[in-house]
This record gives C-alpha cells, structure tokens and sequence, in this order.
C-alpha cells in the first residue's frame, strides 16, 4: 500500500496584493479573501409602492356595533312623471285623460330624477298640473286641473285645459306632467288625501378582512440587517422583519381598497355559497354604489367644456353641491389641464397655461389644481387608477376618475336613532367598550417573543372589520371607458 498522491494546487500564492491569473478567486464567499462591494441601503427603484391616500383625504372613521349598517336619505320634494300618454279624442273634448306608466306609480326601486317620489297619491283632484310634449323639436304644453283620479290599473288622470284650444298635442303623443299648484272653489272641502314623506332606506355590511406574516424560528437566529426608507415615512435599519413591514403596509392598501372595490355577492353567486373559512356576502364599494345609484360618465373623458356642461346639467339636477374633488388618472389630468388652456388663444402653443405669466426664466406651468363652471371644481391625481398593478392600464372595466363631493351631509342614523351629519364617504368599523376591530395586529406561535402555541414560528396577524358608507351616491360621478 503507497501513499495516495496529493492533489493539486488550484491556485498559486503571490508575493504581492495582486491579482494574477493563478491566485484569482471566483467562488465568492465569506470565506473568500476578496469579498465583493454591497449596497447595505435598498435602493426605492418603484418609489411610494402604497395606493392608499382616498378615503382619508375624502372621508372619516367612526365605529359601529352591529354588523348591519342603515341610515335614510330624504326623497324628492316635488313629483314628475314622464312617457304618459294621452286617450283618443277629437278634440272636441272639454276633458281629457292621462295614462301614467305603472312602473313610475309603483316603482321597484329608489327612483331616478325623473320617477316619481311619493307614488300615484302625488296626484290628487284640484291640483293643476303642467303638460310638456315629449316629441322631439316640439314646444307644445297645455296647463290643466285635475278632475279625477283612478287608482286601479291602469293609472290614470281625467284633466279639465284651462285653453280653450283644449290639447295641443297628436292623441299617440306621450307627454311628461308635474304639479305646479292647486285650485278650488269658494266655500268647497279642503285637498282630499295627504302625501307621506319618502325616504330611502340604504344598508351595507362590514367585512372582515384578513392577513399574516410567518417567520420560523430558525431564520429569526440568523440576524441580517438591511437600511430601508419606507412609505410611512420611516428610515433605518430592518433585521428580518422587513418582509412582515411590506405585509403591513400591503395590508393597509387592502383597508382602503376593499371599501373601493368591494361589491355585494348576488343570489345564487358561487360567492354567495362559498363555504369554508371565506366569506360570502360581501360588501358595497364605492365604485358598485356609484355605478349602480349615482351618474355615470362612458365613452371616453369629457375632453370639451361641452363635456363638463353636461356634467354640471346633471349635478343641478341632483344635491347641487357648490364644491367637488375630482380624482382621475393620468390621462384624464391631462386632457383636464388641456381642456382648460384651449379656453385661452394662446393656450395650443402652450405659451401662456396656469398664471398666464410664465416668462423664460421661470418653468412653464402647464398644469391645472381645479376651475369654476357653476360648480368649484378641484383636481387631485388618484395613484391607485395610475398604478400598473392595480387599476393602471386596464382595458375592461377601466375607470378613469371619480368626483366626490365636498363636505357633510345630513341623514337619519337607523342605529343612533336620530339625525347625523356624515361625511358624504367615511368608513364604519366594529367597535365596542372591550373589542376594537378597526385595526388589529397581534403575534402568535413561539419564537420572536411568542409563548402562544408550539409552532416553531413567529407569527403575526392583521385583521379588520369595516364597511364603506357612500350618502348621497346621486351626487357622485363615476368616469369610464
């Protein structure tokens, strides 16, 4: 038996600190002699990752101890019926009658500007009504006094003109009627029947929603270190906990856009039946309550001042609120801000935008915070609509902005049991004397600091219960695609 041989050198020492082709190291590691240059500081190549900002600029937080959440918004004041029609005559007739669609009578829903509030009983005989053709370029109208009313189906009005002419329009016409005012004799009976205030019951639920961090307790040995400067504003050193930070802040985006997005499952969904551990009923979000009883903007941003004269249109025809917040995407601030620098002659050159003071040695202003046409309109860039991987790009069901109005509304709290005033969006939160659900953290397993279970980790644990509650959602405008 011999002596195996040795084998051989891989690399060959040099008399100097230099690097030559037989003393180069290329398997860096920490036993290395020549260990390579690193960043200990992580550079922010995305900058502010986190979408939330909306709701606490628009809105408030306040608790709530039921998991059914009601309040009331007033009704309309006065009554319009549209798409009625008119009986056959000859016109020789000294009456007339109106038949009344039963959808506006009896209505299934909390009805449009247009649908009536207070049912069939807002008509009632003595009341003079006013009679506006539908027909398109036409200017007929007649004013009448109501003769008689059947409440059966169909619905219908027996009006008396006070023209002679008697109608003025074709027998197949449909015509929209409102009340203006009421007539009587001297000496007759007061108004029969009475008119009961409508409210509008809305309701939502809170959610409850969910997320964890896990590290073992192996990992938690090995202490590494690493210098961040982080959304909320904090800067220094993290140890392995940096994933569990990203988590929280992760989670603080879901708060805000769970309230935003979250839609209530329908009957028969498969949500509606999910079982398990996940939930099954959901919630109204923002942009469901806006799209489904508020304004809607489709095919494309209004990009003219013809465009924002509708919208305003609209807005009169709803709360009127003086001052509004428009929160858009990119794109839409763009065509805002170009929109309103064609209102200048030199605004296409792009010479004279904001101030219309700019000079060459100041930088042009070519951008826009907000603007009057009837209303104060001001603009507010919303990251979330901008943001690649959320809403940023999207081609279906792509929303380019919202306008929420300013201020506090007043409403009937089901729950307190009297009158509120609310912000017009804010966030309810299960709350109670002993448990506070509006943002719950708390670590688990027994590693870290934990002495809870024999899971060899540490765990941490969010939690929240909440629900968005969106008044007076005929004021908002939603913009889409």
């Amino acid at each position: 038996m011999a002596v195996i041989s040795p084998p051989g050198f891989d690399l060959q020492p040099s008399g100097q600190q230099v690097a030559l082709a037989t003393n180069y190291i290329n398997n860096f590691n920490f036993m290395s002699q020549y260990l390579p240059d690193t960043y200990e500081k992580e550079f922010e190549r995305y900058g502010n990752r986190t979408v939330a900002s909306f709701l606490r600029m628009v809105g408030a937080e306040m608790p709530s101890n039921s998991d059914l959440i009601k309040w009331a918004e007033q009704g309309r004041l006065h009554t319009k019926y549209t798409a009625c029609t008119l009986a056959s005559y000859t016109g020789a007739e000294t009456t007339q009658v109106i038949t009344i669609p039963d959808a506006q009578v009896n209505p299934a829903s909390p009805p449009a500007s247009s649908a009536p509030a207070n049912g069939f009983a807002a008509i009632r005989v003595g009341q003079t009504i006013m009679i506006s053709d539908e027909t398109a370029g036409s200017t007929l109208s007649n004013k009448a006094i109501v003769t008689n009313v059947t409440t059966a189906t169909p619905f219908q009005v027996t009006v008396a003109y006070y023209e002679a002419t008697q109608a003025a329009f074709a027998a197949a016409s449909t015509v929209s009627i409102f009340i203006y005012g009421s007539e009587f004799k001297k000496g007759q009976e007061g108004m029969s029947g009475s008119i009961e205030a409508q409210d509008f019951i809305f309701e939502n639920s809170p959610i409850i929603i969910k997320d964890t961090y896990q590290v073992n307790g192996s990992d938690m040995a090995q202490i590494g270190w690493i210098e961040v400067t982080t959304e909320n504003g904090a800067s220094g050193y993290l140890w392995y906990l940096k994933s569990e930070h990203e988590t929280r802040l992760r989670f603080e985006d879901y708060l805000e856009t769970a309230m935003v997005e979250a839609v209530p499952a329908a009957a028969g969904s498969g949500a509606a039946a999910a079982g398990g551990v996940v939930g099954n009923k959901g919630s109204e979000g923002v942009f469901h309550v806006v799209n489904t009883r508020g304004n809607v903007w489709s095919g494309g941003n209004p990009v003219a001042l013809a465009g924002f004269d509708s919208v305003i249109q609209r807005l009169d025809k709803q709360g009127a609120i003086e001052e509004n917040v428009l929160f858009v995407n990119r794109q839409f601030s763009f065509d805002i801000d170009d929109m309103l620098a064609a209102q200048n002659s030199y605004g296409a050159g792009g010479t004279s935008y904001g101030l219309f003071d700019n000079d060459e040695e100041m930088a042009l202003n070519l951008g826009f915070t907000g603007f009057r046409r009837g209303y104060d309109f001001y603009k507010s860039d919303w990251k979330y609509l901008n943001d690649p991987t959320m809403r940023g790009g999207l081609t279906g069901g792509a929303i380019n902005g919202l306008m929420v109005p300013a201020g506090s509304t007043t409403v009937y709290d089901q729950i307190l049991g009297k009158n509120a005033k609310r912000p017009f969006l804010h966030v309810r939160y299960r709350a109670s004397e002993t448990e506070d659900r509006r943002y719950k953290t708390w670590i688990t397993g027994s590693a870290g600091g934990a002495r809870t279970s024999s899971l060899d980790a540490m765990t941490v644990n969010f939690l929240s219960e909440r629900a968005v509650c969106t008044l007076g959602a005929n004021n908002f405008f939603l913009f889409r695609d």
